[in-house]
């Protein structure tokens, strides 16, 4: 593992006891050192700095990331330098449909010693590393795909009878490409849920485009640098948990989500277009969202302009459109908006 560079090095991120005053310190230092993460991230990847954001924001509220897109727009090269930039120790594994759940999480081998006597000993898999990039994860069968549901849940696998503890911190970063290409296969609803955020990736505008074209085919370049490591990087995910969070704030994310169930919305977009909606998971990951988003920015409390820029992200993987939906042409980012603007409305100085 790379040495932090000794000029971004400075005392651990945590708040302590002291009181408000040192709540403040901490969140300044933590925003100087998460501008610094993006920084050097936006070196390597050109013209994607809200995936590289909201990348950031899953990573520091503990989640998994689904990163979709085409091919060839660096799902794969931002995975490899956000490790390398937050010092993590990572390892990759190419799904295919061959892919084996033992491929993935390891295997218990019988070996005999010099005396005659047998033992299983327990080989791990690539999941035990810290960031786990599975790269193109729809093009695996199912029973693969779910191999990852108890690491990703419970930071923990269990293999023969026996539990394995995954390091700390895990992140599973998948890359998945659009259902409609060949020889994909969609998650299944639980693993979709255990993402924290779905991250669309889309090409470049002809500016970043220019300066990639020019980056990547002069030189060889220098490598990203580490800017933190990873007893900062758990040091940050404790300092977002202690972030306050107004109470019009945690109204509009429960007014939000609520709304998308169609047992219990009064909007009629979703009666007519939801097949099934966002659960509780999707309330606590905009809540973690919103005070990591509220921290990137140097900010010390969320505020609704985040709960609404965040919505996307955290519920369209978390919801399903009916046949009717399709039919008529709606989207789920069409059904997210009206979710939004409800919940504006509904924390709106009149309607209160």
């Amino acid at each position: 593992m790379n040495t932090p560079d000794p000029k971004n090095s400075s005392p651990p991120l945590s708040p302590n006891a002291g009181g408000h005053s040192k709540m403040i310190d901490a969140v300044d230092e933590l925003s100087r050192r998460l501008r610094a993460v993006q920084t050097e991230i936006e070196r390597f990847i050109f013209g994607q700095p809200e995936v590289i954001e909201q990348t950031l924001i899953s990573i520091l509220s503990g989640g998994h990331v689904l990163l979709i897109g085409m091919p060839g727009l660096g799902k794969t090269r931002l995975v490899e330098t956000l490790g390398r930039v937050l010092g993590l120790d990572q390892r990759r594994v190419q799904f295919t449909p061959d892919l084996m759940p033992a491929d993935i999480l390891g295997s218990e081998v019988l070996e005999e010693s010099n005396s005659g006597k047998r033992s299983f000993r327990f080989i791990p898999g690539p999941v035990f590393a810290q960031m786990l990039m599975a790269d193109e994860i729809n093009r695996a069968s199912p029973r693969t795909q779910s191999a990852l549901l108890q690491a990703m849940q419970e930071n923990r696998v269990s293999i023969a009878g026996h539990d394995h503890v995954l390091p700390e911190p895990f992140h599973v970063l998948a890359t998945q490409n659009p259902l409609e290409q060949e020889g994909t296969y969609p998650l299944p609803e639980a693993q979709l849920d255990r993402f924290f955020m779905q991250i669309d990736v889309a090409y470049p505008d002809m500016d970043a485009e220019r300066t990639l074209l020019a980056a990547t085919t002069s030189g060889t370049g220098e490598p990203p640098r580490q800017i933190i490591d990873s007893g900062d990087l758990i040091q940050a995910q404790q300092t977002i948990r202690q972030i306050p969070v107004g109470e019009r704030v945690s109204d509009a994310i429960l007014t939000l989500v609520r709304a998308g169930r169609p047992d219990d919305s009064p909007l009629d977009i979703v009666h007519q277009s939801v097949y099934w909606g966002p659960g509780p998971r999707a309330s606590q990951a905009l809540m973690l969202a919103v005070k990591a988003r509220a921290v990137i920015q140097g900010r010390l409390a969320p505020s609704l302009d985040d709960v609404f820029a965040l919505a996307g992200p955290v519920l369209r993987h978390r919801m399903a459109l009916g046949f009717s939906a399709h039919a008529e042409g709606i989207d789920i980012n069409d059904v997210i908006e009206h979710l939004c603007r409800h919940a504006g409305q509904a924390q709106s100085p009149a309607a209160g």
